[in-house]
């Protein structure tokens, strides 16, 4: 595999990690865009903007978009997190050329007025679906919870008053204002020529007007509330809890990514044999939420309500263990052996290997191969751990829960 990176004279990032030995290839344009860069009066308008990226350009439609897509057989989407955007697509290596080009024009789309209108509906209906899934609400309510005033906050997916309010004038200028060439980076990974993958950015992206783009990465270690709202028609106490973590360019990433596995991976964590196995709770886990400039631990329960209270001293007991006692090297190495696998095996694929290439060099803007990464993994210590630990403290935390009247 070989790493090659340009820059355009209007700033816009290339980089590829070419493997002649792939048998597909991967590519996509990753905006350093998300909620965390929007106001409440335009409170949900990247992922709205993600979506009316495949309407169409001036010159092309909705349907010739999907029809190009479809043609040549792409596993293509996109995404929106609090901190990006990234529109993505992974073909047989004889439609890279065409599957870029697509998306080059798709990233200057014409927003136009009626289409804004009808796809508002979209949006307010996907609002609709996540407000029904106490498992996703629950986590989205803690955030903000979590966050306060910091926009680290603020939910993807707007709200429906933020979604009415919304006009496509704002729409439009917030495109301007974060699509800049400067902030985004196209990425490809797999079996592609190199210099045919900047011959396409540099005649369809070129022409792209360079701008200032801002984004306070300050570190925030969050606000340690509990709160619980009660909604009818549930049967289950949904319970989520945060706090802080190192940052998405912190070297110790790679142990918090452990700590979370040793506590709350679905299989073999303290939290699986502690409330899971014994019935107490259905679901326990725990992951890393890494971010620019700051970082979360998440956990989440299900439970009865009924076991609620039992749960959470259970899992208050698991913070105050390791907290205490620290983790052993039996739980280390089985951690690792996990998070190895899991890495290896997605990174084997070029759309796996896409996301871990674009999100290195967002962050950190630095090229970090596979390689690199399986050893920072193997090189975690119990002390490493146990430093990590005494720094964040997990067992303080912002608790928010959903669950029956």
């Amino acid at each position: 595999m070989e790493f090659k990176k340009k820059i355009l004279d209007n700033g816009l990032v290339i980089v590829g990690e070419t493997n002649k030995a792939a048998k597909s290839a991967a590519v996509g344009f990753f905006v350093k865009t998300g909620s965390r860069d929007e106001t409440q009066e335009i409170s949900g308008v990247s992922h709205f903007l993600e979506h009316m990226l495949f309407k169409g350009t001036d010159k092309l439609s909705a349907a010739e978009v999907n029809e190009s897509f479809d043609k040549t057989g792409a596993q293509f989407n996109a995404f929106t997190s609090e901190e990006n955007t990234v529109f993505y697509a992974a073909v047989l290596p004889e439609y890279l050329e065409e599957i870029t080009r697509l998306w080059s024009q798709l990233m200057r789309p014409a927003l136009r007025d009626e289409d804004f209108n009808l796809e508002k509906n979209v949006i307010k209906e996907e609002i609709a679906m996540y407000k029904d899934m106490p498992s996703f609400d629950v986590m989205d309510r803690c955030r903000t919870l979590y966050f306060g005033e910091h926009p680290g906050g603020n939910s993807v997916l707007g709200s429906d008053e933020s979604i009415d309010d919304l006009t496509a004038e704002q729409m439009r200028k917030y495109f301007a204002s974060r699509y800049a060439p400067n902030n985004i980076t196209l990425c490809c990974a797999g079996n592609f020529e190199w210099d045919l993958l900047c011959s396409i950015a540099e005649e369809n992206c070129g022409y792209w007007k360079e701008r200032t783009v801002e984004r306070n990465v300050q570190n925030y270690g969050g606000i340690e509330k509990k709160q619980r709202i009660a909604k009818p028609n549930l049967s289950r106490e949904h319970i989520c809890l945060m706090s802080p973590a190192v940052a998405a360019t912190d070297q110790r990433r790679f142990a918090a990514s452990l700590l979370t596995s040793i506590i709350g991976d679905d299989t073999g964590s303290r939290f699986f044999w502690e409330l899971v196995d014994k019935a107490i709770a259905e679901t326990a886990s725990m992951q890393f939420g890494p971010m620019d400039g700051t970082g979360a631990f998440y956990s989440y329960i299900r439970c009865s309500k009924e076991n609620a209270a039992k749960a959470m001293a259970i899992v208050e007991d698991v913070f105050a263990g390791v907290a205490q006692k620290g983790v052993t090297k039996e739980e280390l190495e089985k951690a690792k052996n996990k998070i190895l696998s899991g890495l290896v095996i997605k990174n084997e694929v070029s759309m796996g290997r896409l996301v871990d290439l674009g999100f290195n060099w967002v962050y950190a803007k630095e090229y970090q191969p596979i390689e690199d990464d399986i050893k920072a993994v193997k090189v975690v210590t119990v002390d490493d751990i146990r430093a990590l630990i005494e720094q964040f403290k997990p067992a303080h935390f912002t608790q928010f829960a959903i669950g029956p009247q």
